[in-house]
């Protein structure tokens, strides 16, 4: 039960922001956790605290027109929704994706805020994004898209305001065509406003890799308590994009097998273990779907068109696509087949009656806010890198996120403990990320 003094701030947030249901599961599953905080520290319930923290410091909704390559005119809508800047400039990556809107963008930017507390570093929460699908469109269409989708958002950006990202449907490709129109605009090479970008012209190395390595780190740091690792381990991932792609393979360096993977087509079992390289080809270069992969690879896998890759039995659960993509019958189905780990390595995949299912059975369980944060992680040591005129090797700036990673780990489970409940890193996580914020926030007055 929520505790009585949110119930009416939760009441509120379902009035002000009706029917965006993502936003309003990202804000009970936190407010969940506060609960145990202000029986313990009244005052965080003061000043209206919790109730500035449930409402973003500035939403903005644009138009965006563009022209396909047959000279057709296009109607998009643009957002990007600036939410909690007490910790540091707007932090937060650009979704493009034709299911995004406003509720989408609200319960992102709602969970950097968090996250983006959780690394440490001194960045705000924020995110962005548009309806445009970007599946089957040419480069020039694509670069079109973004040149008019930043014409509009540039003006609220800047390397002390707001610094966004990539996320689904916006990689490198899409970085760069912001950035290169933004530098046209604004008549600066302005290197700290995008991150994501190409490692020649200022990005960061270990940036591409950075959310998928870092869950998996995180994720081997809880096996560890238990006195365990990947090693031998069967895993499945969801999704075949950068942060599945990234965390299969930290994965297999640390000597897990990965027996399935997923796009939004069906998945693939390979009990022989996933051909990370060939995966790679058909994914990344040539844009194919996960289908090819098992045709590609011959009988040693198959292609499960429209299933739930939960459905193959694993030790330890990555899933790395999308929001709510594990549910209930998902997670009863995962433990039933001898589960005993889940990393998330998108923001939001399991639903909360999955979550529950999770928590209940004693499993390992990380939150997405505190598995993927190495990704944010990353950009702000890319934001760091651009300011000083620097750039660091790869091999120094994944020590530096692995180190990262394990304190956000360790600060989730001696916050999980200091609250009453040892081993949840869902409330450690949420309290964590939560004190940082307020007490930012306390301590620069009622703006």
């Amino acid at each position: 039960m929520l505790d009585e003094k949110l119930q009416p701030i939760f009441a509120e947030v379902l009035r002000r922001n009706p029917g965006e249901e993502e936003f309003h599961q990202a804000v009970r599953e936190v407010l969940d956790s506060v609960g145990a905080v202000i029986a313990k520290h009244p005052h965080y319930a003061e000043d209206a605290l919790i109730e500035r923290i449930c409402e973003p410091e500035r939403q903005i909704i644009f138009r965006v027109p563009w022209t396909d390559d047959k000279g057709k005119i296009h109607i998009n809508r643009g957002f990007r929704v600036q939410f909690n800047s007490a910790l540091g400039p707007f932090k937060g990556g650009i979704r493009f994706h034709p299911t995004v809107y406003l509720g989408t963008i609200k319960f992102l930017g709602f969970e950097q805020t968090f996250k983006n507390a959780l690394t440490g570093m001194p960045i705000g929460g924020g995110k962005g994004g548009s309806d445009f699908d970007p599946k089957g469109r040419s480069d020039r269409e694509i670069m079109r898209f973004c040149q008019s989708f930043i014409t509009e958002l540039y003006r609220h950006l800047g390397e002390y305001t707001d610094v966004p990202a990539g996320d689904i449907g916006v990689g490198g490709r899409e970085i760069g065509y912001m950035f290169g129109h933004y530098k046209r605009i604004t008549n600066r090479y302005e290197s700290g406003v995008l991150t994501g970008k190409g490692l020649a012209w200022g990005g960061s190395q270990v940036r591409t890799e950075a959310t998928g390595y870092g869950a998996t780190y995180f994720v081997q740091r809880m096996l560890e308590t238990r006195g365990q690792g990947f090693d031998g381990k069967k895993v499945v991932v969801s999704g075949s994009g950068n942060v599945a792609i990234y965390t299969m393979e930290k994965i297999m360096e640390l000597g897990g097998k990965i027996v399935a993977c997923s796009d939004s087509s069906g998945y693939v079992v390979d009990q022989s273990g996933i051909d990370l390289p060939l995966l790679k080809e058909i994914k990344e270069k040539n844009r194919a779907r996960i289908s090819e992969y098992a045709k590609a690879k011959g009988s040693s896998a198959t292609f499960i068109a429209n299933g739930r890759v939960w459905d193959v039995p694993a030790d330890v659960a990555m899933p790395s696509a999308t929001q709510n993509e594990l549910n209930g019958q998902d997670a009863q189905t995962l433990l039933k087949n001898g589960l005993i780990a889940v990393g998330e390595g998108a923001n939001m995949p399991s639903t909360p009656e999955a979550v529950r299912k999770f928590l209940d059975a004693g499993i390992l369980f990380a939150p997405g806010k505190a598995a993927n944060a190495g990704g944010v992680a990353t950009s702000a040591l890319e934001m760091q890198q651009n300011a000083s005129r620097d750039s660091w090797t790869f091999e120094a700036t994944e020590k530096r996120l692995e180190t990262i990673m394990h304190n956000i780990h360790d600060r989730c489970a001696e916050m999980a403990e200091t609250y009453g409940s040892p081993g949840n890193y869902v409330l450690g996580a949420n309290v964590a990320g939560f004190i940082r914020v307020a007490e930012a926030m306390r301590a620069l007055g009622i703006v």
